[in-house]
């Protein structure tokens, strides 16, 4: 739990009374809790939109996996003892039982493990919803920020299958190992200086198709000047604290466009991590999970995340 706002050391173990179900409910006991970046920043009560900073006291986490233990009325009871994966509603996820709508949960494939499947639950449907908006075509060169990252490590894969030449850019050769493992064409660490160079003269005079920017900052604006004409946009994340300053008249004066789309509604969003789990469960997608910590340890999570210490996904183990 957090009782006010500011660095990891503030998230605390306390003994909370069970959540209570309401109508429509089932009770999970969660076995694994999802961490992201965005947690972090809400945790040090700056996050991206004001509206995302929960009242106080809170308990952080928007998604979990685990077994239904308990349902409440109008819930069939076939589902009990089934394994889910449920998002929260942005609150009440780093914790051993978490209430949530029947609603909001999906069913795990068998041949998906609990920890893959939460590892799948928010990267799996950014990633996959990322590469449709990118309308990625064979032959076509991608270069993916933040390639070792929880969505970087699965754009790097779905990017390959869809027949991109992929260039992964992270920090640090730990990082870069890991995205040629995944699929990757060329790894450049983007903390060198010489980064863009590296991408010129492996690329050619023809430019990079697509840029997943998960950084933003300078180096989503340097990724930005790698574009040929026609080159589409498209961003995920801030790692550097903010995201790329890039104006509508920057982009029309290099042909590059920001593919957009509308915001996905709840069941929109189970469609794409429904996708990212069948992927999975066909051996076609791999999810990257660097870090397992027990619950008592969130603090040292949002630590490593905030560090850029972390490789791939990070879990709570509840």
């Amino acid at each position: 739990m957090i009782e006010e706002f500011g660095p990891p050391e503030v998230l605390g173990l306390r003994e909370v009374a069970d959540p209570k179900l309401a109508r429509g409910d089932v009770l999970i006991d969660v076995e694994f809790s999802n961490v992201t970046f965005v947690e972090t920043q809400i945790r040090s009560g700056h996050a991206p939109r004001p509206s995302m900073l929960p009242q106080l006291p809170a308990i952080l986490g928007n998604g979990v996996g685990g077994t239904i233990v308990a349902v409440g009325a109008d819930v069939d009871g076939d589902v009990f003892g089934a394994r889910v994966l449920a998002t929260t509603g942005g609150t009440g996820g780093y914790a051993q039982l978490a209430s949530v709508p029947v609603a909001a949960v999906m069913s795990i494939p068998g041949e998906v493990g609990m920890s893959d499947a939460v590892a799948l639950l928010a990267d799996g449907r950014t990633a996959v919803g990322l590469i449709d908006r990118a309308g990625i075509r064979p032959g076509d060169t991608v270069l993916v920020e933040a390639a070792a990252g929880g969505v970087g490590s699965l754009l790097v894969q779905l990017a390959k299958r869809a027949g991109a030449r992929v260039v992964a850019a992270a920090g640090g050769e730990d990082k870069l190992e890991v995205a040629r493992a995944l699929g990757a064409d060329l790894a450049v660490d983007y903390r060198r200086r010489s980064w863009t160079g590296e991408v010129c003269s492996a690329v050619g005079d023809r430019g990079l198709d697509v840029v997943f920017d998960g950084v933003g900052g300078s180096i989503g604006r340097d990724a930005f000047q790698l574009l040929d004409r026609g080159g589409r946009l498209c961003a995920f994340g801030m790692a550097s604290g903010s995201f790329a300053a890039i104006t509508d008249e920057q982009l029309n004066d290099r042909g590059v466009v920001r593919p957009r789309a509308a915001v996905p509604d709840q069941r929109e969003m189970a469609a794409l991590t429904a996708r990212a789990l069948a992927s999975a469960a066909a051996g076609e997608l791999r999810a990257v999970i660097g870090q397992k910590r027990p619950l008592a340890n969130a603090a040292d999570a949002h630590r490593a995340i905030e560090a850029r210490a972390t490789i791939g996904k990070t879990l709570l183990i509840s």
